[in-house]
């Protein structure tokens, strides 16, 4: 075990009895180091009403200290807004109105004396909050009036440089707080769906999707290196073994050089199928996380991108057949071993890992295999 379980929330920051005193001063830019490529980091995923739990925070706290786990990836703005009070009051009118993590401070100090990584995740242009209270920020119809999704979401326009701004300045607080990673998700356009008005985004300034995405990452990692961290990303699983951009705008090559790690969410139920060669790609987690994770691999690699700047999500829960559990996680963990790489993140969308528990380590340590990029094809020799 990393510590004694501290006594979260409690009136103080003080340990149980044998652990030392979690520091109580606010977290400077100063204080935080940015991991090196080489770093393994597996998490779970916490979503804004788990992270809003204090007895539910205290039982993935212990799962970190009894297992491989050493970082937690927290919801800290997600389509429901903020879920944390923020220092900067021009901020307080993206809030929303779905309740806050309690005491954050206390919670960030209790991670950092666990050795727990703490991961900000904050979802970006799928920000329906935002919309509404910045209008002109959203993407509109041809008439002008605000775009919707199939499910009568707003979106806001990935162009617009102000909202850009706004989401790296939440980063940027958070990192204040003591959060020592950063990560985006929703870094896509809206699926343009044919029942659907065409989108039409104010501010494109001849830019396309692909661009613009990357441009706003590299961006954030600019402003977030400065404090320290590194910027990470989301991206659909498709993206690693899909040469061009999605129609979402996701590319490999442009994103990957454009954030410290992508995490492209390979989950096997997400593939049709026949993908990958695969008949039933639920049914096969390691060879469908096994080629996503390689292909994404050896596409770094061209770019002389190294160390561990792939860090899939894993399925942490069930859709279809069959159902998952410990085998399959397993499976899927080795295929990024196999991969060569030794991060990963769990995903479940209600933050419940019990079923999955058994296939966790008791330690971090490495497994990834040695990789070798695959040879470039010989060059076709020319008639006569």
């Amino acid at each position: 075990m990393k510590y004694t379980l501290l006594a979260l929330f409690a009136g103080s920051t003080a340990f149980a009895q044998g652990a030392a005193t979690a520091p109580a001063s606010a977290a400077t830019p100063a204080s935080h180091a940015s991991l090196p490529d080489t770093q393994i980091v597996r998490g779970l995923y916490v979503n804004r009403f788990a992270a809003q739990s204090t007895k539910r925070m205290r039982q993935l706290i212990q799962v970190a200290d009894e297992t491989e786990i050493n970082a937690l990836v927290i919801d800290m703005k997600d389509e429901f807004g903020l879920n944390y009070a923020p220092t900067d009051p021009s901020l307080l009118r993206n809030a929303g109105k779905a309740g806050t993590v309690p005491r954050l401070k206390e919670l960030l100090d209790t991670l950092r004396a666990h050795k727990i990584l703490a991961v900000a995740r904050i979802v970006v242009f799928k920000d329906s909050v935002t919309a509404r209270a910045h209008p002109e920020w959203t993407i509109r119809k041809a008439d002008g009036t605000p775009w919707r999704d199939k499910k009568g979401t707003l979106w806001v326009n990935p162009y617009h440089h102000e909202l850009w701004d706004y989401n790296i300045h939440v980063a940027e607080d958070l990192v204040r707080l003591g959060f020592g990673e950063v990560q985006f998700d929703y870094i896509r356009f809206p699926e343009p769906y044919k029942s659907l008005p065409p989108q039409v985004f104010p501010d494109q300034a001849g830019q396309n999707k692909e661009q613009a995405l990357a441009e706003f990452l590299m961006m954030a990692r600019t402003r977030l290196s400065k404090l320290g961290v590194r910027t990470t990303a989301d991206v659909f699983g498709l993206v690693t073994t899909v040469p061009n951009a999605l129609e979402v705008g996701q590319q490999w090559e442009r994103l990957a050089q454009a954030a410290d790690v992508l995490l492209p969410m390979v989950y096997p139920s997400h593939y049709p199928p026949g993908s990958l060669d695969v008949p039933h790609p639920n049914a096969a987690p390691y060879a469908i996380v096994h080629a996503a994770v390689l292909r994404a691999h050896e596409r770094d690699a061209k770019l002389g991108l190294a160390g561990e700047r792939v860090r899939p999500w894993l399925q942490a829960f069930t859709l279809g057949k069959p159902p998952y559990g410990p085998n399959e996680m397993r499976e899927m963990k080795r295929a990024v071993y196999d991969a060569g790489y030794d991060g990963w993140v769990m995903w479940n969308p209600g933050s419940k890992y019990e079923p999955f528990l058994s296939a966790l380590e008791k330690t971090t340590v490495s497994h990834r295999k040695p990789f070798t990029a695959p040879a470039a094809a010989p060059a076709k020799k020319g008639r006569g």
